[in-house]
């Protein structure tokens, strides 16, 4: 046997005993050969094997926490991955407890080779845990870990914690929406499968490089995988993610580089909106930079029904839940400060044919009344079915921060508002829906108080009235406004397009929503 078939055999066999018994340390001087290809012969492994689930072996001191007692966990920063050395980036942990029972393995990589990092109760401080740290010896683990940087050591850049959830930061140091590694059977008709990172290597950055790369072991029922994360923080953050994937099934809805938000009311929809602030959401809407070059923007909702929308495309340019609205006073909230949630763009690289080919972007919006609950989902889906056997590879990039770097070079919507149609002063004799969409920037500044500006809008059923577009100094753009008026009793949704155009030339990106009109009941209560 050749040394590169007993280093990878090695490998597989740590994996395999990883995936089906509690992950706890090897010495700490053994080490293995490691890069990226071994890891997807492993994860290629893994997948030609049956499936065997993590064993929950958390003690009843971890399990029973509560929140604020597994909250006051806290990695010690002196015993920090690299902590001793002069790098730009440390490691902390997160401890098992509650719902983060699996254990995961942690490997430092140097110069090739892959060294388990062991467990100690002496990296993390229980004293206002109530955890007495001689009871965890052989017992406690890692679930997870968090990035910081030599920028401000005591703030976070990124982290990883629970099944393949990630997050990060850009310019405003704040968390917001999540990613994860991959979605399967999101929003179908069964409980949705989430994929785990099992184990992680972290690659010893060298003196001033900028960057840590981060590799990562996956596996589910479905699939397993095997990813890298190049990792460089900045004003606006930078992951650069290549994904290998190996299904063991078929799987009915494979997501691709998933982005994970929460929306629970906003300007345009106030269906949940008993709270004192005027706005709680991480995004508000979803952008999409489509393979033809078309811009479009599609508003997010907190549905009174689970919704899926499809918006299909070829080898797209990118997409993202993005948050365009950044004025304090639209939320009013000092202390979660939804104003500075970053946002996130996904920009495709590579895909299994060379690029990602046909598919959808598909955004999952499901109904909400809390806004700790993650109710806002968006990812790529191949339309080529996902076989057993098969090796997926995607790369990709995902950008963190407040600033983009693909916008639309027409204007932008930066604001949606919806209301009871009809006119002001007269007496309603049927019911409408009235909207009012915002367009800034691009050429629009430039045009005179009297531009022949044309709003076209389109309308899946229904009648349009009452069809404007102004200039709105206050805000330095144009104003479309409209209604919709039905002319049948169905609840079905109605899809809504909107843009802006100057003798025939596009001003905007394209404003795309979906309504779902009120109950008959409803619809009668509002012509009272």
């Amino acid at each position: 046997m050749t040394r590169f078939r007993r280093s990878m055999f090695a490998l597989i066999l740590s994996a395999a005993q990883c995936a089906v018994m509690p992950c706890m340390a090897a010495p700490a001087a053994a080490t293995q050969a490691f890069d990226y290809a071994l890891l997807k012969g492993q994860a290629r492994w893994l997948a030609s094997n049956a499936y065997q689930p993590p064993k929950n072996t958390l003690p009843d001191s971890l399990a029973k926490l509560t929140y604020d007692q597994y909250q006051n966990i806290h990695s010690r920063p002196d015993h920090a991955l690299w902590a001793d050395d002069l790098l730009d980036f440390r490691i902390q942990f997160f401890h098992t407890g509650r719902s983060f029972a699996e254990n995961m393995r942690m490997y430092e990589v140097q110069n090739g080779q892959a060294r388990e990092i062991t467990y100690d109760p002496a990296m993390f401080d229980f004293e206002r845990s109530g955890l007495d740290p001689q009871s965890l010896r052989g017992l406690g683990g890692f679930a997870g870990f968090r990035i910081q940087s030599t920028t401000n050591w005591k703030a976070d850049i990124a982290a990883f914690l629970g099944a393949s959830y990630f997050r990060a930061v850009g310019d405003t140091r704040q968390y917001g929406l999540s990613a994860r590694g991959v979605a399967v059977d999101t929003a179908l008709n069964r409980p949705e499968e989430f994929p785990r990172f099992i184990a992680f290597w972290f690659e010893k950055p060298t003196k001033g490089s900028g960057t840590v790369t981060v590799y990562a072991l996956m596996d589910s029922p479905s699939l397993a995988g095997a990813y890298r994360f190049v990792i460089n923080p900045g004003a606006t953050q930078i992951m650069d993610v290549d994904a290998a994937l190996y299904p063991r099934k078929p799987i009915e809805r494979l997501g691709i580089a998933p982005l994970t938000s929460m929306f629970q009311n906003g300007e345009n929809d106030r269906r949940v909106s008993n709270d004192w602030r005027p706005e709680i959401h991480d995004s508000d809407g979803l952008s999409m930079w489509t393979g033809s070059g078309e811009w479009i923007w599609r508003p997010l909702i907190n549905p009174a029904q689970l919704r899926v929308n499809s918006f299909i495309d070829d080898n797209p340019r990118g997409f993202g839940l993005l948050l365009r609205d950044r004025n304090w006073d639209h939320y009013q909230d000092d202390n979660v400060y939804y104003d500075r949630r970053p946002s996130l763009w996904v920009e495709p690289r590579t895909g299994p044919n060379g690029s990602w080919g046909k598919g959808a972007v598909q955004l999952v919006e499901i109904p909400t009344l809390d806004e700790t609950f993650d109710n806002i989902v968006a990812y790529w889906n191949p339309k080529e079915p996902v076989k057993p056997g098969q090796e997926l590879l995607f790369g990709y990039k995902l950008y963190w921060g407040t600033q983009m770097p693909f916008t639309p070079p027409l204007a932008q919507v930066v604001a949606t508002r919806t209301g009871i149609g009809g006119t002001i002063g007269q007496k309603r004799k049927y019911f409408s829906w009235h909207f009012t969409v915002d367009f800034a920037g691009g050429d629009l500044p430039g045009l005179s108080r009297d531009a022949d500006v044309d709003a076209v809008i389109t309308t899946s059923r229904g009648t349009l009235e009452h069809v404007t577009a102004h200039a709105v100094p206050e805000f330095g753009g144009y104003r479309a406004l409209f209604d919709v008026k039905l002319s049948e009793d169905s609840l079905e949704p109605v899809d809504l397009r909107a843009f802006l155009r100057i003798r025939g030339r596009a001003l905007t990106e394209t404003w795309i929503y979906q309504w779902v009109p009120p109950s008959l009941k409803e619809r009668k209560a509002a012509l009272q």
